[in-house]
């Protein structure tokens, strides 16, 4: 289940998409099904990397024409030259890096002008309810080390030069699960409410029937789990003022 929408990044045929710490892929194996499209996931682990890898053979059939590949890397310093890349996601990672807004002034280096950013966080009254519920969820290795504030990470972002170019959420049905999660963190083995729960956020993705959908839809504006906000990188004054006058 994607976090980001693929649609409103406008993908076109012979671009070139970034998912910076993509873990297993899920966003990068989608933009690869697009059609055409150069689509490269970095991480810098290599046991997800492994994983990605492992799924392109079952992608490879429905993609149209596209390109795909992994490579380790470091989300504070990309491993791409300035002004090559069309789209970067950087989908649930700022809130586990020290210096995430080096990762904001990377992406938008290698961005060419007229390129779009995708950056998408947990929502900030859900993630402090978890934080609550369970000190480990935050402390352990590789866990939430920060909880954002999506007005203030707006304009950071826009701080680093970047146009905003709307947002929204996802995940409604994945809050609840998380809290549930929390609050039993310390068992050694689940309650069976956890797994129950889990069994039906598997169900919804694989099924996704049309009540579950619209609970989502519904409740996404309130408890959405992610906040998704879209960027561009602006052209230059002088090409933006030639394409005005044509």
């Amino acid at each position: 289940m994607l976090t980001v929408d693929l649609d409103k990044l406008a993908i076109a045929p012979g671009q070139i998409c970034l998912d910076v710490g993509c873990g297993e892929g899920r966003h990068t194996l989608a933009a690869y099904l697009l059609d055409g499209v150069l689509s490269i996931g970095v991480d810098l682990s290599e046991r997800d990397l492994a994983t990605a890898s492992g799924r392109v053979a079952d992608m490879q059939p429905h993609a149209p024409g596209g390109v795909v590949g992994f490579a380790a890397g470091d989300a504070t310093a990309l491993p791409m030259a300035d002004n090559t890349i069309d789209v970067v996601i950087a989908s649930e990672i700022l809130e586990h890096i020290p210096n995430y807004l080096c990762v904001l002034e990377e992406a938008m280096r290698v961005l060419r002008p007229g390129g779009r950013l995708c950056v998408s966080v947990p929502r900030q009254w859900p993630e402090w309810i978890c934080w609550k519920l369970s000190e480990g969820y935050r402390t352990t290795p590789g866990g939430h080390i920060r909880i954002f504030d999506s007005t203030h990470l707006r304009r950071e972002i826009e701080q680093r030069g970047f146009a905003y170019d709307g947002g929204g959420s996802a995940h409604a049905l994945h809050a609840p699960y998380w809290w549930l999660k929390c609050l039993f963190w310390q068992r050694d083995r689940e309650p069976w409410v956890v797994r129950a729960y889990h069994k039906l956020l598997v169900w919804d993705l694989m099924r996704r029937p049309w009540l579950t959908r619209l609970f989502d839809q519904l409740l996404n504006p309130i408890l959405g789990k992610s906040i998704v906000l879209y960027f561009v990188k602006p052209l230059p004054a002088d090409v933006a003022s030639q394409g005005a006058i044509a």
